[in-house]
């Protein structure tokens, strides 16, 4: 494949993926005590990381759910972009392809940032106490997001040529 062919179908990839990100953060809000909402974008992040490369797990990750911030939250959207972004990275570096296992730890490590970053996040805006009320649901959507991100994926990586998640 030329090269050129494969950055337009990495770019696409990107903007399809951040898309559905988006969509999958802002299609179900619950609403939490804090403000903001509990959702279903890690479903999505976690598809984009397994089944693509870091890269696209990344900008999906980072761009989607900032994207949905903006939108819904936007005192949130700068953090989003790096959090959300680090955790889609982190995922798609950790998982291996073949390895089921490898995406449960991945959806591990990747989840564990999230829960971290976004608790500092609070810690700094709203103070330890309030922060901690968030770290429940937090768990609660990286669970969510592998429960289903993980058997997505793998369908997915059965399904696609082999070149979209090189």
């Amino acid at each position: 494949m030329v090269k050129e062919q494969k950055a337009v179908i990495q770019l696409s990839l990107m903007a399809i993926m951040s898309a559905l990100v988006t969509v999958g953060t802002l299609i179900i809000r619950i609403p939490n005590p804090m403000g903001g909402y509990f959702n279903v974008g890690d479903v999505m992040i976690f598809v984009a990381a397994l089944t693509f490369n870091p890269l696209v797990g990344g900008v999906a990750g980072g761009l989607g759910s900032a994207i949905a911030d903006i939108i819904g939250f936007p005192l949130f959207a700068i953090p989003t972009l790096v959090i959300k972004g680090l955790e889609g990275l982190l995922a798609s570096l950790v998982a291996n392809k073949k390895s089921v296992l490898r995406d449960v730890i991945a959806v591990v490590v990747a989840g564990t940032e999230m829960v971290i970053g976004y608790f500092l996040v609070e810690v700094y805006l709203w103070g330890i106490a309030t922060a901690v009320l968030e770290v429940p649901a937090n768990i609660a959507q990286i669970a969510i997001g592998g429960l289903v991100g993980i058997p997505v994926a793998l369908i997915l990586r059965r399904r696609l040529p082999e070149i979209l998640y090189d």
